[in-house]
């Protein structure tokens, strides 16, 4: 039929009653971006459509096109069908010999199916029932093509013997012999009744077959098929898809199309469960010459991520040069993740979806397992050989250094774990303490250029209100680095702490309703965020203090020499800036490619610390949570639990952990914090004997410490009864003595002893 043809004889009006949409004053919901308001004009009289808010425009045909995003050729006949769906019919069957029988059967087949899903999704707007059950999975209608199996598509006037034969032969009822007492006519079984509807179509776009979802509890299931399944839900990807997603379940697949971001960027296609990539589907993903990546949004329990590694695999020998990744959810599916949370959240996952197999050369070895090994490899290590190396630790250390971050061994160590924390479900907190000009700034900002950058959020001072101004999963999977805490207010200290503890902040809110009133609302913030901070005065964030790692810059003299050495060789173009910015790249590529697990510490029982430490209760988490990290970092040679997705943490990790938390324990046993430590370690080295004094002017001199900051270390050394006033005058000079001389070197010791004990005790077992 020509064009004009069509134009001539379809109107608007009946193009929009065949989806089932009912204009308000000429005005729609666009389809094509996200319209919060009715912004698409429909002309009726004219068959004319105009958005005022994206411009786009068009007749009968392009609103076709445009609606159900087929090609030009597609939108013309499905608006032929749509014209005279009888004529279709007729026309079909005078051209059955043309097409050959079984031709002819499938086009007269896809026709019924078109025209019974128009009547599905009318009778999906006359069902209470239907629409509330839509509505409780959060999938809206008038995105997706949904309809609803009354069970009365074959009543009233549509009823026919030929739409009888057309739903017995495709499986919409069944002959099971029934004879309907009150009239004495044939009665038929209905297949999929009550049960939501979604089509599967062919290449062409056509409907070739139905998936259907019961809305009741029904003894005999609750997925159903037409027989002699065939199609792909919501249709085949076009040619030039470069990502595509997969999906367990066909309501699965239909939340994320309800998000324009995702239906701008990706093509999807839904799985018929775990066992349900099948031919069909496998041979359109061949079909693809352009495709880049494939991305997995399976199941969170294990039959999903076997599926996910099994598929994996199989998609690898259709094409080795793909890209597989999978998106973790925080739910157990995508359409219960989608009730829970935000269409937001979904944005986020995507961008922190993982690499299944990490690196070429590792899907090559995953997909030939059953060919011989390969030799080993010459080239460079990937991050999958970096992350499989025995020393891990100590290999990630050096590569730390050559990052950029000068001395510090054991600080950045932990402080890099802490940091990765963000990848879990419980994540880690570090406050570094220094004086003014330490380079405790340095270090939390350089150890965040280690992280991917689109998951660091750094931020000089926090105010107030602004944490609880976040959206709900703005903060999910995030790094916060604090560049000055000292900076902050008791209400912005307070808010921090209580989501540090809690993992969300929930405030009441006045916001407006749509005529203006002022009502009350519940607002809440979910974090699952790691965070850095530095300040110079630790004592004064006590609470905070508790709920996270202390460190103290190291300011000894040595690292100062250090500092400055690697100071004067970087200016003397000594230090290569590319190998820099390659060692940043090649950690940040090892934390991409670190895959979540929970982790299971067997000898979590047989560890305990020092009866010394302050506020143990919470320091014992503390070492368990960096046990549990460095387990989940040597994730590539650790085992992992047969019933479940988790790791089996090994004694070799607690050593690595006691040696790597070492230095903040200690400081949790002190009274005296890191920076106010170092130098009353300093100060006694200097005086050399408890009965010599001093004054504040040969302290600073010795030290290059400033006024403000000595006279800071001198009060509080006095509140804590370390030092005394013994003489003197302010106009020559207060003099002073040592009044409490500790042994810190032989607490450390005692310390050390009492950890490392613990584990030989442990291999002594293990033996």
């Amino acid at each position: 039929m020509e064009i004009s043809a069509i134009k001539e004889r379809l109107s608007l009006s009946e193009v929009l009653k065949h989806y089932s949409l009912q204009p308000k004053n000429s005005m729609l919901k666009c389809f094509m971006h996200d319209d919060k308001t009715a912004s698409l004009q429909v002309n009726l009289e004219k068959n004319f459509y105009k958005c005022h808010a994206c411009g786009k425009t068009g007749d009968v045909i392009q609103f076709i096109e445009d609606y159900e995003k087929l090609s030009k050729h597609e939108a013309i006949k499905k608006a032929e069908r749509m014209i005279n769906p009888e004529s279709a019919v007729k026309n079909i069957r005078g051209t059955a010999e043309s097409l050959g029988q079984t031709d002819f059967a499938k086009e007269k087949s896809a026709l019924f199916l078109e025209n019974t899903f128009s009547y599905f999704r009318k009778a999906l707007y006359c069902s209470v029932p239907a629409k509330q059950y839509i509505e409780k999975r959060n999938l809206d209608n008038s995105i997706l093509e949904i309809g609803y199996n009354s069970g009365q598509f074959h009543h009233g006037e549509r009823k026919s013997e030929e739409l009888i034969n057309n739903a017995l032969e495709v499986g919409l009822l069944q002959d099971k012999g029934l004879i309907n007492n009150r009239t004495g006519e044939k009665g038929y079984s209905i297949f999929a009744n009550k049960c939501i509807a979604f089509p599967l179509k062919n290449k062409s776009g056509e409907i070739v077959s139905f998936y259907f979802r019961a809305i009741v509890e029904n003894k005999n299931g609750k997925h159903f098929y037409l027989k002699n399944r065939s199609g792909i839900y919501p249709n085949y990807p076009k040619p030039d898809t470069k990502k595509l997603i997969l999906t367990e379940a066909i309501i699965d697949c239909a939340s994320l199309l309800q998000i324009k971001e995702i239906r701008d960027n990706y093509s999807l296609i839904s799985c018929f469960g775990t066992n349900g990539l099948n031919e069909e589907i496998l041979q359109a993903i061949k079909e693809l010459p352009e495709l880049e990546e494939i991305i997995f949004c399976f199941d969170q329990d294990k039959a999903g991520k076997t599926a996910v590694e099994k598929y994996g695999k199989q998609l690898l020998m259709v094409n080795d040069k793909l890209l597989i990744t999978n998106v973790e959810l925080p739910n157990n599916d995508v359409n219960e993740t989608l009730q829970l949370h935000n269409e937001e959240i979904f944005i986020e996952l995507l961008k922190n979806r993982k690499d299944i197999f990490l690196s070429t050369e590792n899907k090559k070895i995953k997909v030939t397992e059953a060919e011989p090994k390969a030799e080993p490899r010459a080239e460079p290590k990937t991050a999958i050989d970096f992350l499989e190396q025995k020393n891990l630790l100590q290999n990630l250390n050096q590569l730390i250094e050559k990052a950029g971050i000068i001395g510090e061994e054991k600080s950045r160590l932990l402080l890099f774990l802490i940091t990765i924390s963000y990848l879990n479900k419980s994540p880690l907190h570090g406050i570094v303490q220094g004086s003014s000009g330490s380079g405790k700034t340095h270090i939390i900002s350089r150890i965040a250029d280690l992280m991917p950058s689109e998951d660091v959020l750094r931020f000089t001072r926090i105010t107030e209100s602004s944490l609880y101004n976040w959206g709900e999963f703005d903060l999910f999977q995030k790094i916060i680095i604090i560049e000055d805490l000292d900076g902050l207010k008791e209400d912005a200290l307070y808010a921090l702490r209580e989501f540090i503890s809690n993992q969300v902040l929930r405030s009441s809110v006045t916001i407006k309703d749509k005529k203006g009133n002022n009502k009350s609302s519940h607002k809440i913030v979910k974090g699952q965020f790691s965070s850095l901070s530095a300040t110079t005065k630790g004592e004064t964030y006590e609470d905070n203090m508790s709920r996270s790692f202390l460190l103290a810059v190291d300011e000894s003299k040595e690292q100062t020499q250090r500092i400055i050495e690697y100071q004067n060789r970087r200016n003397a173009g000594e230090i290569d800036r590319n190998e820099q910015e390659k060692a940043i790249g090649f950690i940040q590529k090892l934390v991409r490619n670190l895959k979540h697990y929970e982790v299971i510490n067997p000898y979590a029982t047989k560890l305990n610390l020092p009866e010394k430490v302050h506020k143990i209760r919470r320091l014992n988490e503390m070492y368990q949570a960096v046990i549990k990290q460095v387990t989940f970092i040597n994730q590539y040679q650790r085992q992992v639990a047969p019933a479940g997705n988790y790791l089996i943490t090994e004694i070799e990790d607690i050593e690595q952990a006691t040696e790597v938390l070492f230095e903040s324990i200690v400081l949790k046993v002190d009274e005296l914090d890191g920076s106010l430590r170092q130098f009353f370690e300093k100060l006694k080295k200097f005086i050399k004997a408890p009965e010599k004094d001093f004054i504040q002017r040969e302290i600073r001199q010795e030290f290059n410490l400033s006024k403000t900051q000595l006279q800071r270390y001198i009060n509080t050394l006095l509140e804590l009864e370390y030092i005394k006033q013994v003489g003197g005058f302010n106009n020559t000079g207060i003099r002073y003595k040592v009044s409490y001389w500790d042994n810190y070197q032989k607490l450390r010791a005692e310390i050390k002893d009492y950890l490392l004990k613990q584990i030989k005790e442990l291999k002594t077992e293990k033996k």
